[in-house]
């Protein structure tokens, strides 16, 4: 299992990690605004996460930290 750490309030909802999951984990939340006024993505479902760090690849703004146990 694995864990995402999001830096929220850092992120312009491009939706890049988004198109890089494979297991469609991730999403726009679309009930918070961050400081910067988009959408931050999230994960959806930690437990079905595999830590494969596509997310954090694609993030333009390294705004993704995973950890794998």
């Amino acid at each position: 299992m694995a864990k995402l750490t999001f830096k929220s309030d850092n992120c312009k909802g491009c939706g890049l990690c988004i198109d890089a999951c494979p297991k469609g984990l991730l999403k726009l939340a679309t009930d918070v605004i961050n400081k910067k006024g988009h959408h931050p993505a999230i994960l959806t479902d930690e437990k079905a996460c595999i830590g494969c760090a596509f997310c954090a690849t694609m993030c333009p703004d390294c705004i993704i930290k995973v950890e794998r146990d």
